[in-house]
């Protein structure tokens, strides 16, 4: 079992959570503590030490892998390709333009992952938080809080198609950030079309507000689709955190858990827990119920790391997918894109409905 540690957080600030890394050293040791506990999987963000935000220069992220690599050199370091959606001020929150996110696929030292959305959704982070959930953090003050409603995760084909080509031609691996099944679809149809030929590993980001909720049928569901080469992470957050990452563990899937989904132990203790407690916590959970924790090595021979294929009969093949039709209809156009955020305004969907997408 692949434990993912999260303890960055981009959408909380210093003095929202205890273990909150702010400066270098204290993100670095972070990893280290993380990956000492059992994590050999890691949620890549990096924090502006002089602003304590999100961090959106490039220089910094580049910094900040290298120091990543010396400390904890066999960890796979999976950088979040969701930069900068943290609001500054009377900003509200909102993901950085196509070009910027192109960008990480140059990052140096090149990360071993860097996630992607397929399929622009709603990503309301805070829609299913309680008042209890946020209770002593920034996001208790009700203006805080709006900056984030009306948050898009914006990954249309026009994104996605540019985004895997640079990531293949730099070598990084894409770890497929995915909210509900349809989107998971989506990277098939990329798989039939040769689009993406290579491993797939993928998380269900149930957080709610657009994407997958609480409710554990979406997760069963996501679970009776996926291809069974696949490899599959659970996540959540808050008080749902554990219970559905205990139900992936007994079901031989891997989990993700940190400070950047979650705050709380349980519902019952009602006690702050760290990132670092969190994995620990995993790590016995995973004992009690039978699962053995990877090693580094075997967390990479996993997710094929490095790993790229040549063909879609070969991706398939490698995910226990059915082959290609011969001749039959795809069902899905591949379109040239130059990767750039196109404009939507005056649009309409064929129920004359506005396209809803940025402007």
């Amino acid at each position: 079992m692949i434990i993912t540690a999260a303890p960055y957080a981009p959408a909380w600030l210093p003095g929202d959570c205890p273990d909150l890394a702010v400066s270098y050293d204290e993100q670095v040791q972070a990893a280290v503590d993380c990956f000492n506990a059992g994590a050999t999987h890691l949620h890549v963000h990096v924090r502006d030490p002089k602003t304590g935000h999100g961090s959106v220069d490039f220089d910094e992220f580049n910094y900040m892998l290298g120091r990543l690599r010396k400390a904890v050199p066999k960890m796979i370091l999976s950088v979040g390709g969701s930069i900068s959606f943290a609001p500054k001020g009377d900003q509200k929150a909102g993901w950085l333009d196509y070009d910027t996110r192109h960008m990480l696929a140059e990052l140096t030292p090149k990360p071993d992952q860097v996630t992607i959305a397929t399929g622009t959704a709603m990503m309301d982070v805070i829609q299913m938080f309680t008042p209890d959930d946020v209770q002593g953090t920034h996001l208790s003050d009700s203006k805080a809080a709006l900056a984030y409603t009306g948050l898009w995760a914006d990954a249309g084909p026009g994104f996605y198609i540019e985004h895997l080509k640079r990531l293949r031609a730099h070598g990084i691996q894409p770890y497929f950030m995915l909210g509900y099944v349809h989107q998971l679809e989506i990277v098939e149809r990329l798989i039939r079309a040769g689009v993406y030929m290579g491993p797939l590993n993928h998380c269900l980001v149930a957080v709610g507000g657009g994407c997958a909720g609480h409710n554990p049928f979406d997760m069963m569901e996501y679970v009776r689709r996926s291809p069974h080469g696949s490899v599959f992470t659970m996540m959540s957050t808050m008080r749902s955190a554990i219970p559905l990452c205990t139900m992936a563990i007994a079901l031989g899937l891997h989990v993700r858990v940190g400070n950047e989904d979650n705050l709380w132990a349980s519902s019952a203790t009602r006690k702050r827990i760290t990132t670092v407690q969190q994995v620990e916590q995993m790590v016995r959970i995973a004992k009690e119920l039978g699962r053995r924790v990877a090693t580094p090595d075997e967390a990479r021979e996993i997710m094929k790391i490095g790993t790229w294929y040549n063909s879609p009969d070969e991706t398939l093949a490698n995910l226990g997918l059915p082959p290609n039709r011969k001749g039959g209809q795809m069902g899905f156009i591949v379109k040239q894109t130059d990767g750039l955020l196109k404009t939507t305004r005056g649009l309409v969907a064929s129920d004359s409905h506005p396209i809803a997408m940025p402007a």
